[in-house]
């Protein structure tokens, strides 16, 4: 596989790995919103952006804090 296709699939690979993780956890935003992770997607510009349910918009991972159980 060339070079170009493994990075490719790499990045498609932690994508996927980081779905897993964060959709359906309870996490709060350095703002003070809160809830569970409704979906995760890659933002050209920005990098990886989550929605939380319930709230409109979709924010930079580095904005939250697991809720601790």
């Amino acid at each position: 596989m060339p070079s170009v296709k493994r990075r490719a699939s790499k990045i498609l690979n932690e994508y996927g790995d980081a779905q897993a993780e964060l959709i359906g956890k309870a996490v709060v935003l350095t703002d003070g919103k809160a809830g569970a992770v409704e979906d995760v997607c890659l933002d050209e510009l920005h990098g990886l952006r989550i929605s939380i349910k319930g709230h409109d918009g979709r924010w930079p991972v580095s904005t939250i804090k697991f809720v601790e159980s």
